[in-house]
């Protein structure tokens, strides 16, 4: 199955992508119990779509990261389609991206009362 061929609607969705962005997470409330909740962008050889990811996948997902959806469910959201597990499907991750170096500030170095006269 391919990004080209998914429709509004469809279940037992089964594709392999590589995620591209990432959005910021937003937390909610919802039946008194609090959850986690971000998009992300994932893409095939044919396209991209929207996928949204819920609480533990929010923090194992990254960018650079391939993954695997089984028995996932298309929904449309303002016109543009998404892709998620829903309540039966399974998101794995099989392959991880390459991490990249967090930047640092340069490490401040120490005055002399004598440099600030």
């Amino acid at each position: 199955m391919a990004i080209k061929d998914l429709q509004a609607r469809q279940g037992n969705v089964n594709l392999t992508l590589d995620i591209v962005e990432k959005a910021a997470v937003r937390e909610f409330e919802k039946f008194g119990k609090k959850g986690r909740v971000c998009n992300a962008k994932a893409q095939d050889e044919t396209g991209s779509i929207t996928i949204t990811l819920w609480n533990d996948d929010v923090d194992a997902v990254n960018v650079g990261d391939k993954i695997q959806i089984e028995n996932g469910w298309v929904s449309e959201w303002q016109g543009e389609l998404q892709l998620g597990t829903g309540k039966f499907g399974k998101l794995t991750i099989v392959g991880k991206g390459e991490a990249k170096p967090v930047e640092t500030a340069p490490p401040k170095q120490d005055i002399s009362e004598e440099e600030i006269l």
